[in-house]
């Protein structure tokens, strides 16, 4: 017996999950591009010998942005999964994990690739990883879900002493801002699967709630006599997730505001608790948006235009994010524009932005004229045959 089920059409989709992940990508913008920025010393990755203004860019990302976009994608990406597993039914369990398999193959190819030619963070290949190992996860009871995932995230949340390096280091020229293609290669390589066998350890709380939640159809419009029910539960998830991952960031983001690198002691504990607490606010960004677009079916606004474009980057999410890295390495790369030590932090982060809008713009082109995002045919080409 085979896997015939194969994905869900475009005019099919569910609002809630697409609309998320055409959000998420600015936040994802936001969180990479500034590992780029040259400076004389660094807190979390922003340079720290600038301004007021750029101190308060630094801060709001630190709160908002940053550990909190990527367990978002993590929870989109298991609600995803989730998705198609159910779409195949009876099939038998051994013909669903292939599928999957399959899947994360590309994911692992693709992202390898990503890493080595445009971004060495790239996450596709980590995602794929997890794959491997999570297609195992689909048929387990809810208690084990919520279980392990629990585990991972008490993991997640333990203080590293090694967080001051994160703290206090730049940019990698040989990775980040690479000067010669040999180098560029072997070393990023080298990184890439260093971060494709590690991530999976910090995504894995995410994912495992995301298959739990896609069960459920959480994300997606309920019965008309569970809507208000479901309002109330997203809008409980959404405000307690988003407060305690703003609460949970401050001890490291008012270090940013202060613009000194403090000892190694102070660092590691704000660290793993805005990492930690990171997690809970992905949750909370991804409750919130399926509770907008839960409001917005029901006032029939579903159909307006920004909607429409924001909804078709949710379904070209993976071509928009290969998209944002193609701008990274013309705007950062030395032998290139070479803008790393030009822009300040407030200037990257309006980059971060315009290019998030470009991406936005390509991807309702492609709705209007009918195309889908090439990675997401290469990707679905592959998953069912």
């Amino acid at each position: 017996m085979t896997v015939a089920a194969g994905p869900v059409d475009q005019a099919s989709r569910s609002l809630g999950p697409d609309l998320a992940r055409g959000v998420m990508l600015l936040a994802i913008a936001l969180a990479n591009s500034h590992y780029f920025l040259e400076g004389s010393s660094y807190l979390g990755g922003y340079p720290l010998d600038q301004g007021p203004l750029d101190r308060a860019v630094a801060w709001a990302t630190t709160t908002f942005v940053d550990g909190r976009a990527f367990p978002m994608f993590g929870l989109l990406f298991g609600y995803g999964v989730s998705q198609i597993v159910r779409r195949q039914g009876d099939a038998r369990p051994r013909d669903v994990r292939r599928l999957l398999w399959r899947r994360a193959g590309v994911l692992v190819c693709v992202g390898f690739l990503h890493a080595v030619l445009l971004f060495v963070g790239d996450i596709l290949a980590a995602y794929g990883v997890l794959l491997l190992v999570g297609a195992w996860a689909v048929r387990w009871k809810d208690g084990w879900l919520l279980g392990v995932a629990a585990a991972f995230l008490v993991l997640v949340a333990l203080p590293d002493d090694g967080a001051l390096g994160d703290a206090t280091g730049g940019p990698d020229v040989a990775t980040m801002l690479p000067t010669g293609l040999v180098t560029m290669v072997v070393d990023r390589a080298t990184a890439s699967g260093f971060i494709a066998l590690l991530g999976p350890v910090g995504f894995a709380c995410p994912f495992l709630v995301g298959l739990w939640a896609g069960r459920r159809r959480l994300l997606e419009p309920p019965s008309p006599e569970a809507r208000a029910r479901r309002a109330r539960g997203l809008l409980v998830v959404g405000l307690t997730g988003v407060a305690a991952a703003v609460v949970g960031a401050q001890p490291l983001a008012l270090l940013q505001l202060d613009g000194r690198v403090p000892g190694g002691a102070t660092v590691s504990g704000p660290a793993a608790l805005h990492d930690a607490t990171g997690v809970l606010g992905g949750f909370g960004y991804a409750a919130l948006i399926a509770l907008v677009a839960l409001r917005l079916e029901e006032t029939g606004r579903a159909q307006g235009r920004t909607v429409l474009a924001l909804q078709a980057v949710g379904q070209r999410s993976m071509t928009c994010y290969l998209a944002q890295s193609v701008v990274w390495t013309l705007a950062f790369t030395p032998v290139l524009l070479g803008l790393s030590d030009d822009l300040t932090i407030a200037a990257n982060a309006v980059l971060a932005v315009l290019t998030w809008l470009l991406t936005v713009a390509l991807a309702d082109w492609m709705r209007r004229t009918g195309r889908r995002g090439p990675f997401e045919v290469l990707v679905r080409q592959v998953t069912y045959r």
